[in-house]
């Protein structure tokens, strides 16, 4: 009997169940193409279209007054409700006016005195004139001396100076009577304008110097109102490029000034532009603007920060898409466009833009995001099924078939 090493024995078992199972191919099975995604799309097209220009504001006084006063003055009394309104001519404050009555007193008695000198200053002309008369004959006559009838018009001529001075003195108090009755008219003073007074600065006893600095209180107008706000140098740079280059054509009456409520919506309350600063500001690097709109029913009021949208401007020939077809990527911005290779197929080409403005089209388009750069007239941007795409070149299906609307 024969003996198998083992060895042998094993390489035998190794062949015999090689031989009982099937073959191994030894090249992998091709990896199924992925099935198209359906998408929607719309076809880009240039259009002129209406753009908004949105910035933060702040509301301010169309008119603000500082009251001061005029002279030197103790206060007796204030004649206003802080915080109310007060029209032109109002009576505000009360200073005390005895210093002042007295010195308009004084005037008046200057300016009889100055009277009581003028009728002196006559009377001793007629004296001196009615003299000459009488000695001029007589010295042609050689019955008086040469002498004395030069002492005679020499009279006249001191009298005539003497009522010009009386004359002057006249005016002078006169000028004196009319400084004190203006001095005594400023211890009553009075609201130069209508409109909403402030909380009063002095109180009662105070000594208020004439033209000090600190105002007694202030006075705003808030029909119609202003509101500053600021275009930054970048911004309105490029407006002004793309108005030489054709791009932007601003409205021929002047932009539409809006303001936004909480939400964004519009207020209604709108006005025009009112002053427009040539130069930049170099705190803030932003062009000074500001707009004036009617406050009737004051809910404006100075120092409220709003939102101001500029209205009425156009992008001629401009491309604008649905804003959810405008995705963001490590290089920026971009949408997928159908592209159609060899035998038809198509799939998904990424085009990266660069957007500019959020606008809203009519017609039941809005949030669109108008395009600045990017797309070309034609352009197939695949608005819906972009979450179905993982990598550029996906196999897509169009089917921008409407939904049917559902059974009433």
């Amino acid at each position: 009997m024969s003996r198998i090493t083992l060895p042998a024995a094993f390489s035998f078992i190794v062949l015999s169940l090689s031989g009982c199972g099937p073959a191994i191919s030894e090249e992998p099975a091709a990896a199924a193409a992925p099935a198209p995604v359906m998408v929607t799309t719309v076809s880009a097209r240039e259009e002129d279209i209406p753009v908004r220009f949105e910035y933060v504001g702040q509301v301010d006084a169309s008119l603000e007054v500082d009251i001061r006063s005029r002279i030197t003055g103790i206060v007796e009394r204030r004649h206003f409700r802080e915080g109310g309104q007060v029209t032109a001519d109002q009576l505000l404050f009360s200073l005390d006016a005895r210093p002042f009555e007295a010195v308009y007193k004084q005037a008046l008695a200057a300016i009889e005195i100055a009277r009581a000198q003028k009728i002196s200053a006559e009377a001793q002309l007629n004296k001196a004139r009615r003299e000459l008369k009488r000695v001029t004959p007589l010295a042609s006559q050689k019955l008086l001396g040469q002498n004395q009838q030069d002492d005679a018009a020499s009279a006249v001529d001191i009298a005539e100076a003497e009522l010009a001075v009386a004359e002057a003195a006249i005016q002078q108090a006169e000028a004196n009577r009319l400084t004190a009755q203006i001095n005594l008219d400023y211890t009553r003073i009075r609201s130069p304008v209508n409109g909403i007074i402030g909380r009063a600065l002095v109180n009662r006893g105070a000594l208020v110097p004439a033209g000090s600095g600190e105002p007694m209180t202030t006075i705003v107008q808030t029909h119609p109102v202003f509101v500053d706000f600021g275009i930054p140098q970048n911004e309105r740079l490029r407006m002004r490029r793309e108005i030489n280059q054709g791009r932007l054509r601003l409205p021929p009456t002047g932009f539409q000034v809006d303001l936004l409520d909480e939400q964004g919506h519009e207020s209604g309350y709108n006005g025009t532009l009112d002053f427009e600063d040539y130069k930049v500001d170099n705190r803030t690097g932003t062009f000074a603007m500001r707009a004036s709109l009617a406050n009737d029913d004051d809910t404006l009021s100075p120092g409220q920060f709003v939102r101001v949208v500029l209205k009425g401007a156009l992008r001629t020939g401009a491309i604008a898409v649905p804003q959810r077809a405008v995705l963001d990527g490590p290089g920026g911005k971009y949408v997928y466009v159908v592209a159609t290779g060899e035998g038809g197929m198509q799939s998904a080409a990424q085009k990266p833009v660069k957007p500019g403005e959020w606008v809203s089209l009519g017609n039941g388009r809005g949030n669109y995001w108008l395009i600045r750069e990017g797309l070309a007239p034609g352009d197939e941007v695949i608005v819906d099924g972009v979450a179905r795409i993982f990598f550029p070149g996906m196999p897509v299906k169009v089917d921008n078939t409407p939904p049917a609307s559902s059974a009433q």
